[in-house]
């Protein structure tokens, strides 16, 4: 299939260099020229993923026309991007054209998750989710890795199995579209609250009570929101969690880490020119909480120091002096 990934930043990157690996022609898409013209020049993203060379079937571009043709269009925006470059892509490319999202948040204010945004605006094209315990610096390194790919046509998800699949690349596929995509947006959030944890020096006993309690939190927050209990259990649930919440290459533990060591957020965001999901994604899931009338006390405290100025030492004290509960509840 003639790939076109939307989004040159450490995730699009190593997806194109992965992908081209078996000389598949790839056009990976950036919107900031400058970026793309030093990429055209040097043949690596030196912002994101320094030293990965991009295989020579990998063709950079800034301009949305050069993906007209593409028979698949990889989306590795922010999320708080997805909507306006997928609206400039609907008025180019062919209504056969396969849609995957590999982006994981929750639209601010709409509730909306990624591949509702897509449906919305591609009303006739295929949309699928892909979504797992996945660094990009990992998978740029072609070390194993394992996913999930989601979609409502079985048929279109096996064939993107066979497809985007590779030895070190491991896809599963799933017909629920929604758990998978709400297990990898929730995550984020939890990740930030692990990492405030590291930051406070709470210690791994508290750590690992926290990630616990995140997933009973993500499950009752999934099913909410129309998942299926047992699906958060698997690569975009409680894989994915793990691994944000315990690796030191994860964007979000890092933004949480800063926080519990007393880094005030602007100062943060202007460090780094990588994306923390997690950040718009505390806001978007407070807002559905309230709507749903559900209980989301960590989701709450980390809406708190992000939004509200809360003190992370005080939002996670809070937490511990919550009235105790069956475990289950």
């Amino acid at each position: 299939m003639n790939t076109a990934i939307i989004g040159a930043g450490g995730w699009g990157t190593a997806l194109a260099s992965l992908w081209a690996e078996d000389r598949r022609k790839i056009v990976l898409w950036g919107h900031n020229a400058d970026r793309i013209a030093s990429m055209q020049k040097t043949g690596e993203n030196s912002d994101y993923l320094p030293g990965l060379r991009l295989p020579q079937s990998v063709r950079t571009t800034s301009e949305l026309g050069d993906c007209v043709d593409a028979e698949l269009i990889v989306f590795a925006t922010p999320s708080t991007a997805l909507r306006n470059i997928a609206a400039q892509l609907a008025k180019i490319i062919s209504t056969r054209a396969v849609l995957l999202s590999c982006t994981k948040g929750i639209e601010h204010r709409s509730g909306m998750r990624m591949t509702e945004i897509l449906r919305e605006i591609f009303p006739k094209n295929g949309i699928a989710a892909l979504s797992g315990p996945n660094l990009a610096i990992e998978v740029a390194r072609n070390l194993p890795t394992a996913t999930v790919i989601a979609c409502e046509d079985g048929a279109c998800a096996a064939r993107l199995q066979r497809t985007l699949g590779t030895p070190r690349f491991r896809i599963y596929t799933s017909l629920d579209v929604v758990s998978v995509e709400l297990g990898g947006a929730l995550k984020n959030v939890f990740a930030i609250a692990a990492g405030i944890s590291d930051g406070l020096g709470l210690g791994d006993n508290a750590k690992a009570a926290l990630v616990t309690r995140s997933l009973a939190e993500l499950v009752r927050f999934g099913v909410a929101m129309g998942g299926t209990a047992n699906a958060f259990y698997g690569l975009s649930g409680a894989g994915d969690l793990t691994l944000t919440c315990y690796s030191e290459h994860s964007r979000n533990h890092s933004v949480g880490k800063r926080l519990g060591e007393g880094e005030p957020l602007p100062v943060i965001l202007n460090s780094t020119k990588t994306v923390a999901e997690g950040i718009p994604t505390a806001r978007s899931a407070w807002e559905c909480a309230r709507r749903l009338n559900i209980g989301t006390p960590i989701t709450d405290e980390v809406h708190a120091i992000l939004y509200e100025q809360k003190k992370p030492a005080v939002a996670l004290e809070e937490l511990l002096k919550r009235e105790p509960k069956p475990e289950q509840a």
